[in-house]
């Protein structure tokens, strides 16, 4: 797994701190990590998504709420990462809030999406992050993200 040598993580890596498979695992790579501090990571856009087939078929953008959703992917591992804790079969990330999100470029076929995103505070259980995704150093979507992580048995 990770050590404080090896700020990595690949796909396998990456399925064993997130319970989401395909078609919502939304990050393919960890690039590097800071423990309660930042992580970038990377989504390769591939003209095979799923998502493509409808969104839309005459000229395929990414959904800007998947675009979201991998940013949020990258700040759970950054959580997970940072309590050093690997969550079990009951844990999830809920979205708390979600605000300041802008769309500024689409995210198309054959993009990288990388995904910035820092702590900005924790608190009672409640993580806010700063997330910002870009396409070959071009901001394509900026959010400030609240999430908490839950044990599904006792919520």
């Amino acid at each position: 797994m990770t050590t404080a040598d090896n700020k990595t993580l690949d796909i396998n890596q990456i399925k064993a701190l997130l319970p989401h498979r395909y078609p919502m695992l939304l990050v393919d790579r960890v690039l590097t990590w800071e423990a309660n501090k930042t992580i970038t990571a990377i989504k390769n856009v591939t003209a095979n998504e799923e998502f493509f087939n409808g969104h839309f078929p005459h000229k395929p953008v990414m959904p800007g709420v998947l675009m979201i959703e991998a940013m949020a992917q990258t700040a759970a591992l950054l959580s997970f990462l940072s309590t050093n804790v690997k969550p079990d079969e009951n844990s999830v990330v809920y979205f708390v809030g979600i605000d300041n999100t802008r769309f500024k470029r689409p995210v198309v076929p054959g993009d990288q999406l990388k995904m910035d995103v820092e702590i900005v505070r924790t608190s009672r259980g409640i993580w806010k992050y700063k997330a910002v995704g870009s396409v070959d150093g071009q901001v394509a979507v900026e959010a400030d993200l609240m999430c908490t992580i839950r044990n599904t048995v006792e919520a």
